[in-house]
């Protein structure tokens, strides 16, 4: 499957922790090129303007993962660790309407949110890819979406363990800046780990999950 084009802003917005924090970790978990390790010097400069936090420490360990490592290392495990294992989706809507009608109407409504708050983006774009969503709270601060889909960033947080993967550590600062899982999230992770997605196979075509290039 096809993910969107990389399209990230050429900034890192500095108006709050928060937005500093979700724009760097829309450039981080965004597919690994030139460009990007190019990006790297500007977004560990701006994540050490920011008072300590687990967040900011999580990310700049990534930064300085990213720096240590070639780039042709980094697109190969980023295409094992995203785009091969449905676990590690980062399409938000699959982990709770899996590939189902209903997230068609899911994405559609998404969409129109964006656009009611200004918000463009390009064509190719699925509006719930999680570098997407980032940078939808950082230019808006606007983080209920990260907040709606808890749930599933925990999910992507627990593919990401079992495989060992230093990506984990953009989960741990993502989550370590949203509200902390009721007994009832647990139980609703732990149950759609062992069942997956909803599934409708009769009819459709199915959405994008994040499969290869």
């Amino acid at each position: 499957m096809k993910r969107p084009e990389p399209r990230r802003s050429p900034r890192i917005a500095t108006q709050s922790p928060h937005r500093v924090v979700d724009q760097a970790t829309s450039l981080l978990l965004d597919y690994p090129t030139a460009d990007l390790t190019a990006r790297l010097p500007m977004v560990a400069a701006a994540l050490s303007e920011q008072p300590r936090s687990a967040a900011v420490e999580q990310l700049t360990a990534f930064v300085e993962h990213l720096r240590g490592r070639d780039l042709p290392d980094l697109a190969r495990h980023y295409v094992e660790t995203f785009d091969l294992r449905r676990k590690n989706c980062l399409y938000l809507t699959y982990y709770a309407d899996g590939d189902t009608r209903r997230r068609g109407v899911t994405l559609v409504r998404l969409k129109q949110y964006y656009r009611r708050a200004g918000f463009e983006f390009g064509a190719a774009d699925l509006p719930d890819f999680l570098p997407v969503v980032l940078e939808f709270g950082a230019a808006t601060g606007d983080r209920s979406l990260l907040t709606k889909h808890v749930l599933g960033l925990h999910l992507i947080r627990l593919g990401l363990v079992e495989v060992d993967s230093p990506y984990r550590m953009i989960l741990d600062g993502i989550l370590s800046t949203l509200p902390g899982p009721t007994p009832t999230d647990r139980d609703a992770v732990l149950a759609l780990a062992r069942t997956g997605p909803p599934q409708e196979d009769v009819g459709l075509e199915p959405f994008p999950t994040g499969g290869g290039r």
